[in-house]
């Protein structure tokens, strides 16, 4: 079995790459052939890298960024010269140049669609791309979803529920390195510290967590992790609503410092307004640290299926600060339900949302797919 990975960007930034990496590393570690084609974040990030014996990573120049979108040509020569390699292309979506390059590829095998979410707010782009997106459905194989929620009511899945189906997420347990975490309990010491961590923009309603502060006592404090166009907005709120010493912007996060966030906080949030947040990963990696989750309740979006409601943590209205608040100050007064949640949380982590179990199932449509024609 041959396996091509079709997406957006590397490095690595966010949760579609992810994904597709983690197949990519999973598969290949199994011994299976599984390759990885997308475009660099710029000019300069271009190239092949050996990942392993079973993964090439193939990142192709990109010309120039267009509604968050790569304009990569050269993804569209490659595939034309490797495409009859592999049995199977699994294209994530929304990536308009990934369905662009296999629509102009010439391939005639087995595709797997990834829907990670449908495109909503970049509305001219989806008028351009609609007709392409309307063909990449209908030449999909099999569409997979990231939780079951999302893929039965997007408006765009509507006639294909037939041969649509969904592998959910999963990741490594969260690795920590105890000194990082201790250094970070220090600089909140009696402080009950409240994390969360995502790109500085609307659709994740940080505006609402920050404002969540005025209704928690002055031994709370939130830290948000991430850089954005937002950041200055942010900070204005903060500054005034007079939250300096409550409200913490602390920037990006190196990737060796995550992991120590996650394990120092006592309760993580995603306070994320709008269903482009469709799955929302850091849920799972707060989860992998037996961290309770408060998130929201986003109308056709998995965010809320991916934290279930009184085993792993709260779900609350978007855009309700005092919601948010209430949810944390609950988790947070009583301990015994707070252990409750600590161990509902890990305990779904282990039995969803682990990367051995996300390869599995991936395995096991690949497999139906090339035996049946269906999965």
């Amino acid at each position: 079995m041959k396996i091509l990975q079709i997406g957006k960007f590397y490095p690595i930034k966010g949760g579609v790459e992810k994904v597709m990496y983690g197949l990519t590393l999973g598969l290949s570690g199994r011994n299976i052939r599984c390759d990885m084609l997308c475009a660099g974040i710029d000019r300069q990030e271009s190239g092949m890298l050996l990942i392993n014996n079973y993964a090439r990573l193939w990142c192709m120049p990109t010309w120039l960024k267009l509604a968050a979108t790569a304009i990569s040509p050269a993804m569209i020569i490659k595939l034309r010269k490797i495409q009859r390699e592999y049995d199977i292309i699994h294209v994530h979506h929304p990536d308009p140049m990934a369905c662009l390059t296999l629509f102009l590829s010439g391939y005639k095998g087995k595709v797997v669609l990834h829907w990670h979410s449908d495109i909503l707010r970049q509305k001219a782009l989806l008028k351009l791309y609609r007709p392409l997106q309307r063909w990449m459905i209908g030449r999909a194989d099999v569409i997979v979803g990231t939780t079951p929620v999302y893929v039965q009511q997007s408006p765009f899945l509507q006639q294909v529920q037939d041969k649509t189906t969904y592998i959910l997420i999963g990741i490594d347990e969260v690795k920590v390195e105890e000194d990082a975490v201790i250094r970070i309990k220090e600089q909140y010491a009696g402080k009950k510290m409240i994390f969360s961590m995502g790109r500085l923009v609307e659709y994740k309603g940080y505006e609402y967590l920050i404002k969540a502060a005025r209704y928690l006592h002055e031994d709370y404090v939130i830290c948000i992790g991430g850089s954005g166009p937002l950041k200055d907005d942010l900070k204005q709120i903060i500054d005034s609503q007079g939250l300096n010493k409550r409200v913490k912007l602390i920037g990006f996060i190196p990737e060796n410092e995550v992991a120590a966030h996650f394990m120092a906080c006592d309760v993580f949030v995603l306070s994320s307004i709008w269903k482009t947040e469709a799955f929302g990963i850091v849920q799972i990696e707060a989860m992998s640290c037996g961290k309770p989750v408060v998130a929201t309740c986003i109308e056709g979006s998995g965010v809320s299926w991916v934290n279930k409601d009184g085993v792993s943590g709260y779900n609350v209205e978007p855009q309700n600060a005092e919601a948010l608040a209430e949810a944390i100050r609950k988790l947070l007064s009583d301990s015994q339900l707070y252990a409750k949640f600590s161990a509902g949380a890990r305990q779904r982590y282990e039995t969803l949302f682990t990367q051995q179990k996300m390869i599995d199932n991936c395995l096991k449509l690949y497999n139906d797919l090339l035996e049946n024609g269906k999965a």
